[in-house]
């Protein structure tokens, strides 16, 4: 009972103290596996990085108060890399080399899990990245619990194109200026083009970070649906620009039944800034939306709502989940797993253990990682906007899909291994 105590004594101080992104100190404290936390709480992406640095957290606290890892407390070292890029890799080199963390959770934008790439596999380290991506890469340090393309992407262009989804015939592909929406595009362009879309028929247009107006950029969408066809917008938009975007939209009447927009990085966090009701019927495409009706799904919201609650976040009772924070939470839970199967926090020993894991998903789905590639079996959603923020689904998945890491539409990826170069 006295080393009972002892554990929840030091779990709690962990937990208290790593909401704030303090370590804990005291006797005790060597026994703590820590965990570090690399996403950005200032600058263009913390309105969507912020939530997941907050889930992360609860995932840490409840594992602490179930007993911890291998009886150990779990310590959250939180850094802010600040929305710049290079300062994601010093921060990596700093949890990985300096605070000894044993695995981090972190990085949204495909620019900042490049910039940390190199870190991570000079030392060793182990992430676990939880954002949609654009594929074609397959690294051993890094385990992805976010989409790839075949699990976002080609689905919803394939909905559009569908009698259901109004069927399309031409798109505008616009996205924020980085590898993400520039690769996702180029996968996107040549499956359109598989599919008979002319080169005249495709629109693609980029924004800066942080890019406010909107104004010209809609009316050449506009402009590019007034020729006649069928149009629909596939929005690679990432961070706070997606606020005046939707403002925008809204501004200039551009309503769903007219030309629908599906989004790849908008989801309940990003829409609490922006007056919905002009946008309902726009899409966006996940693996998991806070509208699922399910009991995994039911202790999830519960759960994170108590914890803004009691963390006092801002707008506490008005808090939201989605699917890079469900991400999050399944890999927290999946590292756990995995350790207690290697009876090691030992890198190479817990990448090892990842190999099929499952876990009962706030999705509905028991979600697997798949054996060999690093990335997760996920179920696939299409859910159209309502006046609340929150999304209607309206087509989905039978079950879980398994990822592709080296898209079939980009030349050469057939002869890509499907594992990681050990």
């Amino acid at each position: 009972m006295k080393s009972r105590r002892a554990f929840l004594k030091v779990a709690a101080l962990s937990a208290a103290l790593a909401s704030i992104g303090l370590a804990p100190s005291g006797a005790r404290a060597a026994d703590a596996i820590k965990v570090g936390i690399l996403h950005s709480l200032s600058g263009t992406m913390a309105i969507s990085e912020t939530a997941l640095k907050e889930t992360a957290l609860m995932a840490i606290a409840e594992i602490n108060k179930a007993g911890g890892v291998m009886g150990r407390p779990l310590e959250a070292v939180v850094v802010d890399p600040a929305s710049n890029w290079p300062l994601f890799a010093e921060k990596a080199r700093q949890l990985l080399a300096q605070d000894k963390v044993a695995v981090v959770f972190g990085c949204w934008t495909s620019v900042s899990r490049k910039s940390v790439l190199p870190v991570f596999k000079e030392l060793n380290g182990l992430l676990f990245y939880p954002v949609q991506y654009e594929g074609e890469e397959l690294e051993k340090n890094v385990f992805y619990t976010g989409a790839a393309p075949n699990q976002q992407a080609i689905p919803a262009v394939e909905y559009l194109m569908s009698p259901d989804g109004g069927e399309a015939k031409r798109f505008v592909l616009l996205g924020t200026d980085y590898v993400y929406p520039r690769t996702t595009n180029k996968i996107l362009r040549a499956f359109l083009k598989s599919k008979g879309v002319a080169e005249a028929d495709i629109l693609e247009e980029y924004t800066p970070f942080g890019h406010s107006d909107y104004q010209t950029i809609i009316a050449k969408i506009k402009a590019f649906a007034a020729e006649g066809k069928k149009t629909a917008v596939v929005s690679t938009i990432n961070g706070d620009s997606n606020v005046p975007f939707y403002k925008e939209l809204g501004n200039a009447g551009l309503k769903a039944t007219d030309v629908p927009v599906v989004a790849f990085s908008v989801g309940e966090e990003e829409l609490r800034g922006v007056d919905t009701k002009p946008l309902v019927g726009h899409l966006a495409a996940w693996n998991y939306f806070e509208s699922l009706k399910n009991p995994e799904n039911a202790k999830f919201i519960a759960a994170y709502k108590d914890w803004a609650v009691r963390q006092k976040l801002p707008n506490a009772r008005t808090v939201v989940t989605n699917d890079p924070m469900e991400a999050t939470y399944i890999g927290l839970h999946m590292w756990k797993q995995a350790v207690e199967k290697a009876k090691s926090t030992d890198v190479d020993k817990v990448i090892a253990a990842m190999a099929g894991q499952t876990f009962n998903a706030p999705s509905g789905f028991g979600i697997k990682m798949d054996e060999k590639n690093h990335h997760l079996h996920k179920p696939v959603f299409i859910g159209e906007i309502k006046a609340d923020g929150q999304f209607d689904v309206v087509w989905k998945t039978p079950g879980p899909v398994r990822a592709q890491p080296w898209s079939p539409f980009i030349a050469g990826n057939d002869v890509k291994k499907d594992e990681p170069e050990k």
